[in-house]
């Protein structure tokens, strides 16, 4: 049986761990990236996501920085992403010691891109992130450039083009539950996990650790992914990897 992964997600803007609610970044949560990956390295994360969030590329060197320093402190699979464009930026940053490159914006803008990446570093490198948004008619359409760009393309058709280019994983998130606390959009997960055979991370609005099992049980993730609620919890991921295995997940 596949085990479920757990999976703390570090937003960076301009070097500095930050808080998102429906992408807009309220506060400073971690002034050192490091402190983070310490404390979920050894609070039973199985994989850390790391994306750079900030609002130009002016500071990207500083990102490098980051995600250097945090390769060599952290024991477990290491995803990197934001700001991704082209196949020498996914070598430079699995160079940096990233196992993994999420790419978002440009992959929508060059599909070609994914087979590009996929060709040269393999598909278990490449995670196409989907950002979702509901439009004026409540339905969900693919969302770009940082959740300020909303796209006529539904979030099901664009992952089963990413899985044909050869895309490995899916990270999907929900811009109108980012940080509203309100749980996982099941209906828009659930949909996805039954559109594509690849892996599907879920992300947006967890508040509590119920909402990760729903992630599974519910909406089918292989993974469940969250931000906020790890950085202001005690052993947040310990405790959360209990919950899913005291709920009869197989995690690991």
């Amino acid at each position: 049986m596949l085990k479920h992964r757990l999976i703390p997600v570090l937003l960076i803007a301009d070097g500095k761990v930050i808080q998102s609610v429906q992408f807009k970044h309220t506060n400073i949560i971690h002034w050192k990236p490091v402190t983070a990956v310490d404390f979920f390295d050894h609070w039973a994360a199985d994989e850390i996501v790391v994306l750079d969030v900030s609002r130009t590329k002016t500071g990207r060197e500083t990102f490098y920085e980051v995600v250097s320093q945090l390769s060599k402190k952290c024991f477990v699979p290491l995803s990197v992403g934001g700001w991704v464009d082209a196949v020498e930026e996914v070598r430079k940053l699995l160079r940096l010691g990233a196992d993994k490159v999420t790419i978002n914006t440009q992959a929508f803008r060059t599909p070609s891109l994914i087979s590009d990446c996929a060709k040269v570093f393999g598909s278990q490198c490449i995670v196409i992130s989907i950002d979702a948004k509901l439009d004026a008619q409540g339905h969900n359409k693919v969302c770009i450039d940082r959740g300020r760009e909303m796209t006529d393309v539904e979030p099901i058709d664009w992952a089963r083009q990413v899985e044909a280019l050869g895309a490995g994983e899916i990270f999907i998130n929900s811009v109108d539950r980012d940080g509203f606390r309100r749980g996982y959009d099941i209906t828009l997960i659930q949909a996805l996990t039954q559109a594509v055979q690849i892996p599907v991370i879920a992300m947006g609005g967890v508040f509590t650790w119920q909402h990760l099992v729903e992630g599974v049980t519910m909406g089918g993730a292989d993974a469940v992914a969250a931000a906020n609620i790890f950085h202001y919890t005690e052993l947040s991921t310990k405790k959360a990897k209990q919950f899913m295995r005291e709920a009869g997940l197989a995690v690991r």
